[in-house]
């Protein structure tokens, strides 16, 4: 283990190796890495745990500087691991330039199948006795982070001293095609609550679409930009800053030049930052089968039931009047053309949409039993998890507390400092 020192804080490196199938325990294994990180002054007191599991799918921990966001109000009591789960961070990777080493299309879809919330619930509860001497941790859940944090409350709530939840409480049954017939409209009201808040936006999105359905663009990355591309910038909308963000990008899309009015390379670098998945290449993979569950296949369900919101449709927008509405957390056949991080990963991501031997991910009886303190912050309307998915399974984790805000969009528990973790501590105690 290597440790070494930030403002306020002293890390460590922790490496651990894990079953890729825990059903297979003596089979292959794969690595792990966690970030422990302990307040300066505290580094040798005996401090119980708490495990950070980011949102995504595939996303890695993320990688503060010394005690930002709710980072600081954790180190106050806690010891923390910030845990890169498996196939992202320094973990063993999972993406473009590795999976080739699995064999062909087959060979991983098989191996990403083990990379789901049951697989990263074992590899915490792998890691843990070696941590904290068996004592159970406290867990912190981000999005997907909290659908992890369900399915371990449903599997292995013995593991768990006390459980937060930050817009990650799934619905326990709804399927893939139900999860998005629910998101689109509250995606269409973040767009409409844009173009409110930035009416000249309205012009220049239709514009900038109108030059992509005309000319062929490819990002200086690789990245070909179609409308439908440039629709998925909507999923910066889930933010507490994300439509300003948009806003920003989009007053700055063209130059005059000698061949006529073109994308600014300005533009073009943050589109390109924006829609890669080069850095998070599960996200896209994986996304849809975060839902399944059952013998269905997701079969690339949100594009699909983008087919029953016809407001979404740029072709249709841009033969006639109306406005140009992004879409959000939405992946479709299309990202793996258009990334170049996603298409050697084609055939893979079609072999998974159309598995249908999902295991179940939640246990309903064990959470109406449930004898874990949990507190959850349901962010109204938020854009990435429906509001009444998650107030249902609120209702069926017995002793579940949440705490229903407007404040905050998506990324509360990083935007509001220390106020959203110390909230739901508070709850999780029952002293607010």
């Amino acid at each position: 283990m290597t440790s070494y020192r930030q403002p306020g804080v002293v890390l460590t490196d922790h490496r651990f190796t894990v079953p890729l199938d825990h059903s297979d325990p003596s089979g292959e294994r794969i690595e792990l890495y966690g970030r422990e990180v302990v307040a300066s002054g505290k580094a040798d007191a005996g401090l119980p745990w708490l495990v950070y599991l980011e949102g995504g799918p595939g996303c890695a921990a993320r990688r503060f500087v010394g005690q930002q966001a709710w980072l600081g109000r954790a180190l106050k009591e806690f010891r923390v691991l910030l845990l890169d789960q498996r196939g992202t961070g320094l973990s063993t990777p999972a993406d473009r330039q590795t999976l080739p080493l699995r064999g062909g299309p087959q060979d991983q879809a098989a191996y990403l199948a083990h990379f789901r919330a049951d697989s990263i619930v074992r590899d915490c509860e792998t890691i843990r006795p070696g941590l904290t001497g068996g004592a159970p941790w406290t867990l912190l859940g981000q999005s997907f982070g909290g659908f992890c944090a369900t399915h371990y409350l449903s599997t292995a709530p013995e593991g768990l001293a006390t459980v937060v939840i930050t817009g990650g409480l799934p619905s326990l049954d709804a399927t893939a095609d139900e999860v998005y017939r629910a998101a689109y409209p509250r995606i269409a009201r973040k767009v409409e609550g844009h173009y409110a808040r930035y009416p000249q936006d309205i012009g220049r999105a239709r514009r900038i679409a109108e030059h992509l359905a005309e000319h062929r663009v490819v990002l200086p990355t690789g990245y070909t930009l179609t409308p439908e591309a440039f629709q998925s910038l909507g999923i910066l909308l889930g933010g507490g800053d994300g439509s300003h963000q948009l806003h920003y990008l989009l007053e700055n899309a063209f130059v005059p030049t000698p061949g006529g009015q073109a994308l600014s390379d300005t533009f073009q670098e943050g589109v390109a930052s924006a829609l890669s998945y080069a850095g998070r290449p599960l996200y896209a993979v994986l996304h849809e089968a975060i839902y399944a569950q059952d013998d269905r296949a997701t079969a690339w369900a949100a594009e699909r039931v983008r087919a029953e919101f016809a407001r979404f449709d740029a072709a249709k927008t841009l033969a006639g009047e109306g406005p140009l509405y992004f879409t959000g957390e939405t992946i479709h056949p299309w990202h793996f053309d258009a990334d170049p991080a996603l298409r050697p990963l084609r055939e893979a991501a079609e072999l998974l949409a159309a598995r249908t031997d999902w295991a179940p991910l939640y246990d309903t009886a064990r959470l109406a039993a449930n004898e874990v303190p949990v507190a959850a912050a349901v962010y109204h309307d938020d854009m990435y998890v429906d509001t009444d998915h998650s107030l249902s399974t609120a209702r069926a984790i017995r002793g579940l507390r949440t705490w229903v805000t407007d404040e905050y969009e998506h990324d509360g528990v990083r935007a509001s400092g220390p106020r959203v973790l110390d909230r739901l501590l508070a709850l999780a105690r029952g002293e607010d």
